[in-house]
C-alpha cells in the first residue's frame, strides 16, 4: 500500500498522531468528516457518517476485500456477512456471555495480583513488558487451554499479522513486510490445524474443546471453520486489552490528578474505564468495502471504495458528547471504542472484565506511580500499543 504522506497520517501511520489523535480527529470533524483521498478511499470521522457505515453490512462490507491480513478464508465472525455472520455469532456469543465473563472475575483478579506482586518493590518497571502484555495474554492463553510456554510463539503471530511493518521495519506494501505478514498467517494455520487434530479426541473446560462439541444449525463446525475462528481470535485477544491498557496508563501516568481521582473513588471504576475507552480509543479506526455506488453525508462511495471508520474520531464528536473532554463522571457513553452494529467486538465482555480488574487492583496496590522523566511514548498506529513503557513506582 504505497500511500502519500497526508493519507498515512489520517490512517494513523504516523507515529505523532498515534501518540496524540484527538486534535487531528477534531480537524477532521470540524473540515471534513467525510472525505475522498486518492489511492484509499473515503474516510469517515462523524459520529453519524460512522453510524451509517456500520449498521449497513449491505453496503458497507467487513469481507476479506475490507482488510489484506494473507488470510487463505475469512476470518469469522469479522470477515463474515449475513446471514452467515448471524448464525456464527449465535454460538461465539454464548461463549463469551456477560454471566460467563463474571466467572473469571476472582481468576483474573489473582493474575493481576500475582503479576504485581513480581515487581510492586521496585522503584522503576517496564509496564508494557512486565504487566499490559503478560496480563491479557494469560488470561487469553489459559482460555485456549494451551500451555504458557506458547505465549511467545502466539505474540509473534499476533504481531506478525498486526503491525508486520513494524516488526519488519518496512512499510505496508514492501515485499519484506508482505512475505513477513504471509508467512505469518501460513504458520497461523499450521499451528491451529496441528493443534485441532491433537484435541480431536480430548475435551476440557477450554475454548477449544467448546468450538469442537459447538454446532451450527445442527451441524458440528468444520475444522477450517474453527481455524478462521481461533485466528480471529488470537489476533484480537491477544492484542486489544493490552493496547487498552497501554492507552489507559498512559493518561492516568501523565495526568496524576485524575488518577488521584480514581484511587479516590474506586466504585467509579466501571465508568472510567468507558471513559478512557471512549477518550482514547486503542483501536482507532475500522475499514469496510463498499458493494455498490452509494454516498455519506453527500460524500460519493463507489462500489469497490475501501471506507475507513475512524471511530477514535466519533468518540470524540461533540454532537455525540457535548463535553468531549474526560469526564470521569460521564453517565451515558455510547462510545464506538468496541465497533457498532452486528460487527461489534465479541470479546467486549471479556475486555470490559479484565480492564475494571485491572484498574481496581493496580490502584489498590500501587496508587502514586508516573512516567519515567524524559520518556515519551511511542504508539504503534492503528492498534495503539507500546513497546516500551517505563514507570517510575511511589
Amino acid at each position: 500500500m504505497a500511500e502519500e504522506a497526508h493519507t498515512a497520517d489520517l490512517l494513523g501511520v504516523n507515529a505523532e498522531l498515534a501518540r496524540n489523535p484527538q486534535p487531528t480527529y477534531q480537524n477532521l470533524l470540524e473540515g471534513s468528516p467525510v472525505l475522498r483521498v486518492d489511492g484509499v478511499g473515503v474516510i469517515a470521522s462523524s459520529r453519524a457518517a460512522i453510524d451509517e457505515i456500520l449498521h449497513d453490512p449491505a453496503t458497507f462490507s467487513s469481507s476479506m476485500s475490507a482488510t489484506d491480513l494473507k488470510t487463505r478464508r475469512p476470518l469469522i465472525p469479522l470477515q463474515t456477512d449475513p446471514p452467515a455472520q448471524r448464525t456464527y455469532r449465535k454460538i461465539l456469543d454464548r461463549l463469551f456471555a456477560p454471566q460467563k465473563m463474571k466467572l473469571l472475575e476472582e481468576p483474573v483478579a489473582a493474575l493481576v495480583n500475582e503479576l504485581i506482586d513480581t515487581f510492586v518493590d521496585e522503584a522503576e518497571v517496564d509496564f508494557a513488558k512486565q504487566f499490559s502484555v503478560p496480563f491479557p495474554s494469560q488470561v487469553f492463553i489459559t482460555m485456549f487451554g494451551l500451555p504458557l510456554d506458547e505465549l511467545p510463539i502466539l505474540l509473534a503471530m499476533k504481531d506478525g499479522i498486526i503491525r508486520p511493518q513494524h516488526v519488519v521495519g518496512q512499510p505496508l506494501g514492501h515485499p519484506d513486510t508482505d512475505a513477513h505478514q504471509q508467512a505469518t498467517a501460513d504458520s497461523i494455520y499450521a499451528y491451529f490445524e496441528k493443534l485441532l487434530t491433537e484435541r480431536a479426541g480430548v475435551r476440557g473446560d477450554d475454548l477449544i474443546s467448546q468450538l469442537l462439541d459447538a454446532e451450527v444449525d445442527g451441524d458440528r463446525l468444520s475444522q477450517d471453520e474453527i481455524v478462521d475462528i481461533c485466528f480471529q481470535l488470537v489476533i484480537a485477544g491477544l492484542d486489544t486489552v493490552s493496547a487498552s491498557l497501554d492507552c489507559f496508563f498512559g493518561y492516568l501516568a501523565q495526568h496524576p490528578e485524575q488518577r488521584r481521582r480514581l484511587v479516590a473513588h474506586p466504585e467509579a471504576i466501571a465508568q472510567v474505564v468507558e471513559e478512557l475507552l471512549r477518550w482514547e480509543t486503542p483501536v482507532m479506526a475500522v475499514a469496510r468495502i463498499a458493494t455498490r455506488d452509494s454516498e455519506i453525508a453527500g460524500c460519493p462511495v463507489h462500489a469497490g471504495d475501501q471506507v475507513i471508520a475512524l471511530i477514535g474520531a466519533a468518540n470524540v464528536d461533540e454532537k455525540e458528547f457535548a463535553d468531549a473532554d474526560v469526564r470521569f463522571d460521564r453517565d451515558v457513553n455510547r462510545h464506538l471504542a468496541f465497533g457498532g452494529g452486528i460487527h461489534r467486538c465479541l470479546g467486549s465482555h471479556l475486555a470490559r472484565l479484565e480492564l475494571r480488574v485491572a484498574l481496581r487492583e493496580w490502584h489498590r496496590r500501587i496508587p502514586e506511580y508516573r512516567l519515567k522523566p524524559g520518556v515519551e511514548l511511542d504508539f504503534t498506529p492503528g492498534i495503539r500499543s507500546v513497546d516500551s513503557f517505563p514507570i517510575l513506582l511511589g
